[in-house]
């Protein structure tokens, strides 16, 4: 009966998922539809959106599980999620808009006037979409097959096919009404059980969590020769401007009708996440209650999952955990979405149009490529999904967060404010800040064995990987002057004017 439940939960969030995009299917028509959902978003609901899809498979499953084995140090993931939204919103949220680009290498060629580093960008969006698509595959299967009994490989299956047709029938457009529904639908089905356990555990007058010192104190662990406070503050560095580099959440901003509005909608996000982060705190916390030790083979993720079960017997159980089933699918469902949209926005300007544009023409072949864009965007993590070693959920996702740090952050930040950034400089810190970030990454999974600092330093890279890739940048754009783009100061200009003097100007 529960995985009768369970799997009924998960078709419905899927159902509806399809439903919505084919609703929004009619509203499709331009290319600027696919990519920006036509500029026309209001800041609620493209707040909602965001939401939607940065409440991935690790914030959904992940924070949770990480509270319920590493216990206070783990609160610094949420609070470095939000965090990142309060960067974006001071530094870079109007000017991005006011950019008037599509994607981020259209961003960055428009800044700095190069194809070339348009070309390197692409390849860091595909990266860094890629990094986080794979575990939002690895969490489906894993949640399927834990509540429902199903085949390893169905779960990221389901996700892939789904997300392909809701891209596919109509871009941005589409997508952004079904996130906007999936984080209310995600924040319901992570609350309510939430709210039913701690009503349970406080009528019961269950003990609390019966933990060890390391679990209750910030920056203890299990070994202090691990460097906990190192660990920490670079998680947050990575974390915090990691999310102004993701591309699936710069691109969002696109999708605004002007600058006040991308700044109206940073703040509704801020909210928005912080109501969810608080809930994800109660089942890591109650786990030690209720689960102080899991079965062997049994991962910290699925606590989330497995806790309505050893708090209610019977149908009570089934329901909630079927609520969650359902919620988890939502959470992967969106963040893959949008994920999809932002690789599959600079596949087809870089890869696939350019090819199709010999056969047919106009705005049929951008519409054909898009959609072409995106079976490849989503079928190559689905492949890397099946085959690559389990890791925890949050973990996984921190790598893109990582690499976006060391990389877009300080793209961004200069691209925004420093009229002096060259060619050169923008291409060699984006080079130096992912070769850095992704030889530290690589480094920790083939040798997991190393301890003190140098397992620190590469576990965690952010803390010297972005200050490395802005002093590349400033040391290169102040050896060559020459590189600088002519139109810098006026593209400068033009990214700080807010609409309203642009538009009396013009008139």
């Amino acid at each position: 009966m529960s995985a009768t439940l369970s799997g009924a939960a998960v078709a419905l969030v899927c159902v509806v998922t399809l439903a919505l995009s084919l609703f929004a299917l009619r509203l499709a028509r331009r290319t600027s539809d696919f990519y920006v959902a036509g500029r026309a978003v209001t800041p609620g609901r493209n707040a909602a959106a965001i939401g939607g899809e940065y409440l991935s498979a690790a914030s959904f499953l992940g924070v949770a599980g990480l509270i319920y084995d590493q216990g206070v140090d783990a609160l610094w993931y949420p609070v470095g999620y939000t965090v990142g939204y309060l960067v974006l919103l001071v530094l870079v949220a109007a000017p991005l808009r006011r950019s008037g680009a599509y994607t981020l290498p259209d961003f960055a060629e428009g800044r700095l006037e190069s194809r070339g580093v348009r070309h390197l960008s692409s390849v860091l969006v595909v990266l860094i979409g890629w990094l986080y698509l794979v575990p939002q595959f690895q969490g489906a299967s894993f949640t399927l097959r834990l509540v429902t009994g199903a085949p390893a490989w169905l779960g990221a299956a389901v996700v892939a096919v789904v997300v392909v047709l809701a891209v596919a029938a109509g871009g941005m457009r589409s997508i952004t009404l079904v996130q906007a529904v999936q984080y209310w639908l995600k924040l319901s089905a992570l609350a309510i059980p939430a709210g039913m356990i701690v009503a349970a555990w406080w009528a019961a007058q269950a003990p609390p969590p019966d933990v060890s010192h390391s679990w209750a104190q910030p920056f203890t662990g299990r070994d202090p020769d691990e460097h906990h406070l190192y660990r920490t503050f670079s998680l947050i560095v990575a974390l915090a401007l990691g999310t102004t580099g993701l591309p699936h959440v710069v691109v969002r901003y696109y999708t605004n009708p002007d600058g006040t509005a991308a700044r109206r909608t940073t703040v509704r996000v801020l909210a928005l996440l912080g109501a969810f982060y608080v809930v994800t705190v109660v089942y890591g916390v109650l786990g030690r209650v209720y689960l102080p030790v899991l079965a062997p083979g049994d991962r910290a993720d699925t606590v989330v999952l497995r806790l309505p079960g050893e708090v209610f017997t019977g149908g009570g159980a089934e329901i909630l955990t079927a609520a969650l089933a359902g919620g988890a699918f939502a959470a992967f469902l969106s963040t893959s979405s949008g994920l999809a949209v932002a690789v599959t926005g600079v596949l087809n300007q870089d890869l696939v149009r350019p090819r199709l544009a010999r056969l047919t023409a106009g705005d049929h072949s951008e519409v054909t490529g898009f959609r072409l864009a995106t079976v490849l965007a989503v079928l190559v993590p689905y492949a890397v999904s099946l085959v690559f070693p389990q890791v925890p959920l949050a973990a996984f996702v921190t790598l893109a967060f990582v690499v976006a740090a060391s990389t877009f952050f300080p793209l961004l930040a200069l691209g925004v404010w420093w009229p002096r950034l060259s060619v050169p400089g923008a291409a060699a810190g984006l080079v130096v800040g992912a070769v850095l970030a992704v030889g530290a990454l690589g480094l920790t999974v083939r040798s997991g064995a190393r301890d003190g600092w140098a397992a620190a330093l590469l576990a965690q890279p952010a803390a010297w990987t972005v200050p490395a890739a802005f002093a590349v940048m400033v040391t290169v754009s102040l050896a060559t002057p020459r590189g600088i783009p002519r139109g810098a100061r006026r593209t400068l200009v033009r990214l700080h004017t807010p609409e309203e003097i642009t538009a009396q100007t013009t008139r």
